[in-house]
């Protein structure tokens, strides 16, 4: 049956391909009565390519036998794709529209001849499906249509997000586009780490004409976490010869993203995952092998909760009989692990060997900072138990180096408040008490994307705060307060009338001048200390523009607005829930110098760096805090999002920087290669960059300076901060004691 033309013409836009004459793509409402207006499924109209230019191309990247995939086409509309491919043998399709009028209109074409074909009417940025269950996602035009302005890519991430969630091990991502830059740029950072992608443009015979534009099917295989692949491009010669300036756009974000991949891919670290180690590429992993070492990454997405880095020995032959097949060894990553983990290594080599056949040394870093080693041997026992060599014995062996950080510091913790986000995931209040000291209670904000990593807390005050400076003077609380363990867990109302850490009215009685977390401790050392060096003029009646993305539970931005009162601040946060928990469990307060935006950070800043082209510089900022986690591990990155060092936003920084401006973020990686790839990029925005690391690990702070003025030298930054701990002298504090310590580990990045 021939495809009918569209019954509306002046509803599509044909050098376009897409419906333009009811505006918002996203809008549920518009598509409702544009699918209306169209008669539902009677009248439809491929906006992409066709099913003969698709059919061959589609069954090259899908299994078989054929009725066995599961298949998810989002979007779906009234395009006859998913009816061409049931008639193809692939019966096993979920359509997902949040039109309710296409699917039931869809439904109602296709329930007598396609029976098994099922349709849902969903949120492709919030589909309600198990994770890890679909074998192929395909997608005519979807993301396109969540992308229609650059300027915003919330959806289209969260959409993304979605799709690597519900995808198998070894599943495939189909997705045609019309590959528009932002597009392009979007699905090359979200699948770069642990993705192989293919992208092709769609033959068309020069007959078909040239009024549509160019169709590509870019197909993102889900690998493993460790690899990151060159994308290698397939184009017929018509299509290049008749789409001259789209292709050309194409392959310079092609050119773009391979050289980035290639940035990644020449890194030092050489880490397999247990999928590797399968394909024998470092050996049989079932046989020992006398002195064989192997960087190894535990973890899969979908599957596990926590990812984790560890070294793996095998022992002499020689030394047979071994008593048990495999010991594990937990290590919490320190100043002094890599000696513990030398020592342990040489001692096993001396006289442990006739014990254990085979070492695992499992190292635990700050991501790991909220929970215990058991709880991560329980997630990931599974790939630890098939790394016993087969012969050597089933008894396996575990244990825990004896530091002090691998000492549970949690005496109790109470969940506080639990709400669930499409845009953030699950947040959780909670508070908890330290042993030792007992007495002290801190109220804590966690996001279950990052569960293994606490946001920020802040000491819960019962008698006031002269009070309670006293007692972190003479009980000496620990400065570093990200190293903890779950301990007893109780839910309980905040608000009940016997809770001791609320006052009358209700709120927490929370001490805000207190930095409880390490990194923004980093943050304000790093800010006075510069701040100092320029001798910033300021604007705005003598007050400091000072901008910070990421609200978390505004404890940062409230200690700075008590303690350093130069300071005029804007906080830009992408989510309404989590202005409303800092709101009612931290005490988070707006004023005059405090105001919160509600919208996203890349139009926020684009905003700001175009007010000069505007003849208005007022709105640049002299300070600007990416205080902000990553809610996709396979990027390789805890934090920032991947989105936030890309050199496109790095560059809307800078533009949005006044000409002293001061640009300050935290850097977490796993991987050395991943932190190369983000110093390069720094590199080509930024001539003037510092860096120190925090806590006892891997959590940098990075600071970038708009000004293209050399590089402070050892001994000048040195007298800076002889300056700084001057002008603090005489504030008597935690804090400003922290903050001369941490300036003066700061130092020019590499």
């Amino acid at each position: 049956m021939e495809e009918q033309q569209p019954a509306k013409q002046n509803c599509i836009d044909i050098s376009k391909d897409r419906p333009i004459a009811f505006g918002n793509f996203t809008d549920q409402e518009n598509w409702d009565f544009f699918f209306d207006a169209r008669r539902g499924a009677d009248d439809f109209f491929e906006w992409y390519a066709d099913w003969p230019q698709l059919r061959t191309l589609l069954r090259s990247h899908l299994s078989y036998p054929p009725e066995e995939q599961s298949i998810l086409v989002p979007a779906c509309g009234n395009s006859r794709l998913s009816e061409h491919l049931y008639d193809d043998g692939f019966t096993n399709i979920t359509n997902v529209d949040f039109s309710k009028v296409v699917i039931s209109a869809m439904l109602r074409r296709n329930v007598n001849e396609r029976p098994v074909m099922k349709w849902r009417v969903m949120d492709m940025t919030d589909m309600q499906f198990e994770n890890g269950t679909v074998d192929a996602i395909i997608d005519k035009g979807g993301l396109d249509a969540l992308m229609e302005s650059e300027l915003d890519s919330r959806s289209g991430i969260l959409y993304l997000s979605e799709v690597k969630r519900l995808l198998k091990a070894g599943g495939k991502y189909i997705c045609l586009t019309l590959a528009e830059p932002h597009v392009l740029g979007l699905l090359f950072r979200k699948f770069r780490f642990g993705w192989n992608i293919n992208l092709c443009a769609i033959a068309q015979k020069p007959s078909s004409g040239t009024a549509k534009q160019l169709t590509f099917m870019l197909v993102a295989e889900k690998c493993t976490l460790t690899v990151v692949s060159q994308i290698i491009p397939y184009m017929d010669e018509y299509s290049v010869e008749s789409h001259g300036y789209q292709v050309q756009e194409v392959f310079e974000a092609l050119e773009r993203e391979n050289t980035v991949r290639a940035e990644y891919s020449t890194g030092t670290d050489i880490w397999c995952s247990l999928d590797d180690l399968k394909l024998s590429v470092k050996g049989d992993i079932n046989e020992l092998e006398p002195g064989r070492l192997v960087k190894l990454f535990l973890g899969e997405p979908g599957v596990s909760r926590f990812f984790c880095t560890g070294v793996v020995f095998d022992a002499q032959l020689d030394l047979e009989p071994f008593s048990c097949g495999l010991r594990v060894i937990f290590f919490r990553k320190s100043q002094s692990y890599q000696k513990n983990l030398a020592n342990e290594l040489l001692e096993w080599l001396r006289c442990g060997t006739s014990e254990a056949a085979r070492l695992l040394m499992i190292v635990l870093d700050s991501s790991h900072s909220n929970v215990t080693w058991v709880e991560i041997l329980t997630d990931i026992s599974n790939f630890v138990y098939q790394l016993a060599p087969v012969g050597t014995g089933d008894v396996i062996h575990i244990a825990a180096t004896s530091e002090d950080d691998l000492v549970d510091e949690i005496n109790e913790r109470k969940i506080v408040h639990q709400v669930t986000t499409a845009l953030t995931g699950t947040i959780y209040v909670e508070d908890v008490m330290y042993d030792p000291p007992e007495d002290l209670i801190f109220r804590r904000l966690c996001f279950e994307r990052t569960e293994s990593w606490v946001h920020s807390e802040v000491p819960l005050s019962r008698e006031g705060p002269n009070e309670f400076f006293g007692q972190v003077e003479d009980k000496k609380v620990p400065a570093d307060f990200t190293n903890w363990k779950k301990g007893n867990t109780q839910k309980f109302d905040s608000h009940s009338s016997g809770s001791d850490s609320e006052s009358s009215s209700g709120q927490p009685n929370l001490e805000h001048n207190f930095l409880a977390t390490v990194h923004h401790q980093g943050f304000i050392a790093g800010l006075l200390l510069f701040s100092l060096h320029s001798e910033r003029t300021t604007s705005a009646g003598g007050l400091v523009k000072t901008v910070i993305i990421g609200l978390g539970s505004g404890t940062l931005p409230t200690f700075m607005r008590n303690c350093l009162r130069n300071l005029v601040i804007e906080v830009v946060e992408l989510d309404p829930v989590v202005l409303n928990v800092a709101s009612e469990y931290f005490g988070f307060i707006e004023d005059e110098l405090l105001k919160v935006h509600i919208t996203d950070a890349t139009k926020f800043l684009r905003e700001r760096a175009n007010s000069e082209e505007e003849g208005d510089d007022s709105f640049k900022v002299d300070v600007l805090i990416l205080d902000v986690d990553s809610s996709d591990s396979s990027s390789g990155l805890i934090s920032p999002e991947a989105d936030f060092v890309e050199e496109s936003f790095l560059l809307t920084v800078k533009d949005s920087l006044s000409d002293r401006g001061l640009f300050i973020f935290k850097l977490v990686t796993k991987f050395s290669s991943v932190r190369g790839v983000v110093y390069s990029t720094l590199k080509r925005v930024f001539s003037n960059l510092y860096h120190f690391y925090v806590d006892r690990d891997s959590i940098e702070i990075i600071f970038a300076l708009k000004k293209e003025s050399p590089r402070m030298s050892e001994n000048e930054l040195a007298e800076v901060c002889d300056e700084l701990s001057r002008s603090l002298k005489y504030i008597k504090t935690t804090w400003a004691r922290g903050v001369k310590v941490d300036s003066r580990l700061i130092n020019p990045l590499p």
